[in-house]
């Protein structure tokens, strides 16, 4: 990964490889602390300059033929499937992703590309009745340009998945990624559209921290805002967005509930949850971080949970024989053992894990969790398996609402009719019947409720139009309307 493929060293995408600003920041790989190379940081005044330049492009982009647009998507999934490669390494080495992981994420992408294509040629209006004698319609029009901010974890499905539909749809795109994925959460994909055929100035890829996205949210060209990633600061844009009248689309933390019917098989339940909480080390939001198993099957559960933990193989992901890499940085990492260090004192059992080497931290099971614990109520994001038992179903549906969070949720049963019964009393954005709570697919509409997510969902052709364009009623009549005045 050397100059001569990374056309990014030092630079930001802003109609072009250019120097950014701010001071070049290293992108390493998290497994083994290497430096792979630099990019180019942007400032505020480079911010400025992409916006005003995206405002520009937008006009000309929008008023395209739509199968123009959806031939640069369809495009840029061709160049993607023929050569995962452009992003793959990235995953693995920047992102610290398992090669399997990444493979998948890789395939997310460009499912998220073809359906972005779809949704450029989607209708996009409706007719509507009138009293008057005249044609009334709503048509989805595009804001103008989009302000994407995007995380670490999945970093490149959670950029394409707000960067794409809007740019099919006729917005510019101004990207912040994670400081520390640039490359897989943003200059990748920025090279991608660029040799799909993208005009330039429609995209703009800023690297940079919290002090750019701050201007990116406040900035007042861009009207309309994706971010995912925490709770914590997701309420703190929404403030400010909402200050600005701005349209804003939070899709935020979660801390999802497994939970495993008397009837469920052990043993199968056991490995739906061990995906559902180790994929990834748990670095997703979606991840199970709650196992709710009743007090007759919570040992055979634990039992069965821990044996798949221990037999799972950490390390360098570059290695395709492990299972799970690092996480993401130390902070992150002494937050994890602190909430799986303060459960163990407060009682609860440590049946697997519960150690690191580095960045690499084993997957944990813990069992008699309490519903009062960190390890129960807070989003954990790291590879860590809380049981908290219970003895009635009503008792277990009160547990998985009592959280702040809703994103996604699994009922494991041996009765799927029963546990869609159940469905109306979970307060949840998506709820999978024997399935664990890890699940996205680019036709349908992503979104939670609660501290979970507000203001829109992401995927397929309704939801996206929905987030990233305005409604505007149009009337037409074939003469002058006339009045008494």
């Amino acid at each position: 990964m050397t100059s001569a493929t990374t056309p990014w060293e030092g630079k930001v995408w802003s109609g072009g490889w250019v120097d950014g600003s701010g001071r070049p920041a290293d992108v390493t790989d998290k497994a083994t602390g290497e430096t792979l190379g630099q990019v180019g940081t942007a400032t505020t005044e480079d911010l400025g300059r992409a916006v005003e330049q995206a405002r520009d492009a937008q006009r000309e982009w929008a008023a395209l033929p739509y199968p123009a647009r959806a031939a640069v998507m369809h495009k840029a999934a061709q160049l993607l499937e023929a050569a995962p490669d452009r992003l793959a390494p990235w995953l693995v080495r920047e992102a610290g992703s398992g090669q399997g992981k990444a493979a998948f994420e890789v395939g997310l992408v460009v499912a998220e590309l073809q359906e972005a294509a779809a949704t450029a040629a989607a209708p996009y209006g409706e007719v509507l009745r009138s009293a008057k004698p005249r044609l009334s319609i709503a048509r989805y029009v595009p804001y103008g340009v989009v302000g994407v901010v995007s995380p670490f974890n999945f970093p490149a499905i959670l950029s394409m998945r707000s960067v794409a539909p809007a740019l099919a749809l006729g917005n510019a795109v101004v990207l912040k990624p994670d400081p520390r994925t640039t490359v897989a959460g943003g200059m990748a994909l920025a090279q991608l559209f660029a040799d799909a055929g993208l005009p330039a100035g429609v995209l703009h890829v800023l690297p940079g921290g919290g002090d750019l996205g701050e201007a990116l949210v406040a900035h007042p060209d861009v009207p309309c805002l994706s971010f995912t990633g925490s709770t914590a600061v997701g309420r703190r844009i929404g403030a400010t967005a909402g200050g600005l009248l701005k349209q804003v689309h939070l899709e935020l933390g979660g801390n999802n509930a497994l939970l495993v019917l008397p009837d469920a098989d052990v043993e199968a339940a056991a490995s739906a949850g061990a995906w559902g909480s180790f994929l990834h080390q748990g670095q997703i939001c979606m991840t199970t971080g709650r196992h709710l198993v009743p007090a007759s099957l919570a040992e055979d559960y634990a039992r069965a949970l821990a044996t798949r933990a221990e037999r799972l193989t950490i390390g360098d992901p570059t290695d395709p024989s492990n299972a799970l890499g690092p996480i993401i940085d130390e902070r992150q990492r002494d937050r994890v053992h602190d909430v799986v260090t303060r459960a163990v004192d407060a009682g609860a059992r440590l049946d697997a894990g519960g150690t690191y080497d580095g960045l690499f931290y084993r997957p944990t099971v813990l069992s008699g969790v309490a519903a009062q614990s960190p390890a129960f109520t807070d989003e954990i994001f790291g590879p860590v398996a809380p049981i908290t038992t219970y003895e009635s179903v009503h008792e277990a549906i009160d547990l998985i609402n009592a959280s702040e969070y809703g994103l996604s949720v699994g009922v494991l049963t041996g009765d799927a009719l029963a546990a869609y019964e159940l469905s109306d009393r979970i307060e949840t954005g998506m709820l999978h019947i024997n399935d664990q709570t890890v699940d996205d697919e680019a036709v349908i509409p992503f979104g939670g409720v609660k501290a979970s997510g507000s203001g829109g969902h992401f995927g397929g052709a309704r939801a996206n139009l929905e987030t990233f364009c305005h409604l505007q009623w149009v009337t037409l009549q074939s003469r002058i309307a006339t009045y008494p005045f």
